[in-house]
């Protein structure tokens, strides 16, 4: 059984001629966020997610936004992946599983995770508007695909129904706080897994 005394942390970094992305994680924090990535939505999301997963969150990022925000957020999704990877070690002790719904008012979303160390995503959110102020709303989708690539997780991601563009990519940013809080729990019975290993 892991101790429970010991936190489990991870940090990352990534740097291209497009990006410098450095994140920390705490999966037994208390949903602290330290987010700058000067994507102010990406932020407003990323702040969401700590909260609500109870996984501290540190990112620093900067990247060619004056082009636009698709690789700040890209490689901070990947970055922060390989950040969550490096505190789960090798998985001992995890629940593995998370589901969650999240509301938010007339938006409903799902995630279903598993920490499989297999990274592969499918992800459903449509008729949602183009953009969230400056936000292109594909770059959600975008951002979930590189999460998992790096963290190894089996994502699902659905956006059940909404019509305000805002509340949708926050709701699922939220169902994934929500299934993730789940998954990362400690319940101490090795690894999760009839083959003995996640990989």
């Amino acid at each position: 059984m892991i101790g429970h005394e010991t936190a489990r942390r991870g940090e990352a970094e990534r740097q291209t001629l497009e990006t410098t992305i450095r994140a920390s994680v705490n999966l037994d924090g208390t949903g602290e966020a330290r987010v700058r990535t000067t994507v102010p939505f990406l932020d407003h999301m990323l702040t969401a997610l700590a909260k609500h997963s109870r996984i501290d969150i540190s990112i620093e990022a900067t990247g060619d936004t004056h082009i636009d925000d698709h690789h700040t957020t890209e490689d901070t999704a990947l970055t922060l992946g390989r950040a969550i990877r490096a505190a789960l070690g090798d998985r001992t002790g995890i629940a593995r599983f998370g589901s969650a719904h999240a509301p938010l008012d007339e938006a409903l979303a799902r995630v279903v995770v598993d920490i499989s160390g297999r990274p592969s995503t499918v992800y459903r959110a449509e008729g949602v508007e183009e953009y969230v102020g400056r936000f292109q709303t594909y770059l959600a989708g975008h951002f979930f695909r590189s999460l998992a690539q790096e963290a190894g997780l089996s994502l699902h991601v659905e956006l059940l129904y909404a019509s305000d563009p805002h509340h949708a990519v926050e709701a699922m940013f939220k169902a994934l706080a929500l299934a993730l809080r789940q998954a990362v729990a400690r319940d101490g019975t090795g690894v999760p897994s009839t083959k003995g290993a996640l990989d």
